[in-house]
Formats: C-alpha cells, structure tokens, sequence
C-alpha cells in the first residue's frame, strides 16, 4: 500500500481519528496525512500510505480552497462556534458593504494571528495544552497569502464565501479578524476544504464508503499519479543502482529531464516503479540531481 488516497473527510472527527478507523481497518505498515482539518472542517484530506508518507512536505506546499461560513456578533476562545462564548456583541450598524469591503481586504494580509486553541507550539508545547492548563497562552502570528477571497451570498448575521490561501492558513482566524475590524465579532461556523492543490472534492472518497469496502487499493493514486503534475522520467538500472546508494546525478544520466537550479523531479525505474524525489543543485560548480527523498521500497 504505497500511494495516496483523497479522503473525504466528514465534519466532527479529528483527522487522525479518520486515519486510525483505516488504520483499524485496513491494517497499513504505514499511514499519515498531509495538511489536518479541525473537527468543525470537512472536505479534501490527503491520506499518505506506505511510502508515500515521505511526501507530506511537499503535497502540503499548494494552495489550499475552502467554502465557509462565519456569523458576526460572536468572539470565542477558538475563533469558531465550538468554542467557549467569550463576548456577545451587537452588529445591526454593519451593512453588506461594509463586509464586501472588509473580505476583499483579506488580500492585502501578510501576517495572522494563530487561534489560542490550535497545535502550534510555543517551547515544545501545544497553544491547546497550554489552554487547557489554564496557563497564557502567548499571542503568535504567522506569514500567510491569500489568492482569492470571494463572497458567495450575505444574509447577516450569516456570512458564506470562499478563499484561496497558502499553506497553514487559519480560517477561523481569517473570521476572528474580519469580526475585530469591524468591532462586532466574528466566528467560523461552518467550513469545507475543497482542493488541497492538486486534489479536488470531485476526487475524493467518503469515509464511510472506504470503510466498507472488502480492499483499500481501488481508492489509492500510486505516487506517480498523484504526482502527475511534477515532471517525471524512467531511469535505466545502472542509474537505478546510483539512486539506491543516494549518489547525485549527472545531467547525462537523465537527459529527458530540463535542466533548471532548483527545478524537481520524479525518477522512476524501467518498470515505472517510484525510485526518489530529486532537485537541480550546485555542485562543484555545475548542476546535478540531488535526491530529496528516496521512494524505493525496501526488501
């Protein structure tokens, strides 16, 4: 089982709640995932088997869409509706423009606060546990970009939209600040992934559907179609050879491949099985391809 499967992640488990029923079921050597939903959140979770498990950092580099929904009029202690009321506050003077004009303004952010409920670590620990354990939690931020940022109707205090974001994005806090710009609160209330680059909702599977299933294969990519959008090449078995032991490549070994620093790849053998991730670097003075990560299985 070396490959990923698009999981349809349903709303109120954890993410890794979901994977352990596969797990339970299916008994996998190896499972993970890339890029976690909050239980509150469904939609595209990217399940990593096997081997593929040594792809979570690059699957999760993409571009993120979701569909969601936040109600002005409410602070809590996790930026959404599952969490503790904090504040209840008016929100009768906010009109439709002033809304329009506050989301289109998510484009315009570079930095976000992190939730004060969330797995982020401050000294080792979790923002969560520190929380739990009634301690400060200390107030962080982190880069974010977003793409697109779009309302899709407003029947207040009911807000639904849509956004394209960059890796690690918080919506819930795109919502807690939406609702501290305009004075009256905010919290997430409903939200749906809806493409984990390059993984759509039209791919995934639901996880009441795997779970009866008699095999887990039929709803797996293997790593070369789940990869399909990296450029990719078979090697012959001398160079084959060269992968196994980790040694760096001459551009002559794979000549199919275009040449740019920085630029990566997929080698597969000449049975179009995995063999490693690798990426154009400087060495002595010239480009070769370094490997990034080794897939071959192991015997």
């Amino acid at each position: 089982m070396n490959g990923v499967l698009v999981l349809n992640k349903p709303k109120g488990p954890t993410s890794t709640a979901c994977l352990n029923k596969i797990k339970k079921r299916f008994k996998p050597r190896k499972i993970g995932h890339a890029g976690t939903l909050d239980p509150l959140a469904e939609g595209v979770l990217i399940v990593l088997l096997g081997q593929a498990t040594k792809l979570a950092p690059y699957l999760v580099e993409g571009k993120k869409t979701y569909r969601g929904s936040l109600r002005l009029g409410l602070i809590t202690d996790t930026y959404d509706i599952t969490g503790r009321v904090e504040a209840e506050l008016p929100w009768d003077n906010i009109g439709e423009d002033d809304i329009v004009r506050e989301i289109g303004d998510w484009k315009n952010l570079q930095n976000q606060e992190v939730p004060p409920v969330s797995a982020a670590k401050y000294k080792g620990k979790p923002l969560y546990a520190l929380k739990r354990a009634g301690q400060k939690v200390p107030l962080k931020t982190k880069p974010i970009k977003i793409f697109e940022a779009q309302i899709i109707d407003i029947n207040l205090p009911e807000v639904n939209f849509r956004v394209t974001c960059s890796q690690g994005t918080y919506i819930r806090s795109l919502a807690h600040s939406l609702g501290k710009r305009l004075g009256c609160g905010a919290v997430l209330t409903e939200l749906t992934r809806e493409k984990c680059h390059p993984f759509g909702l039209d791919q995934a599977f639901a996880l009441e559907d795997i779970l009866k299933a008699e095999q887990l294969e039929p709803f797996i990519l293997s790593i070369p179609k789940a990869l399909s959008y990296w450029p990719q090449t078979s090697v012959a078995i001398e160079v084959e050879k060269l992968i196994r032991h980790g040694q760096a490549l001459d551009p002559e070994l794979v000549p199919n491949l275009p040449l740019k620093e920085n630029s990566r790849a997929l080698l597969v053998n000449e049975e179009g099985q995995e063999l490693a991730l690798v990426e154009a670097r400087l060495k002595d003075g010239r480009l070769q391809w370094t490997i990034l990560r080794g897939l071959w299985a192991q015997n």
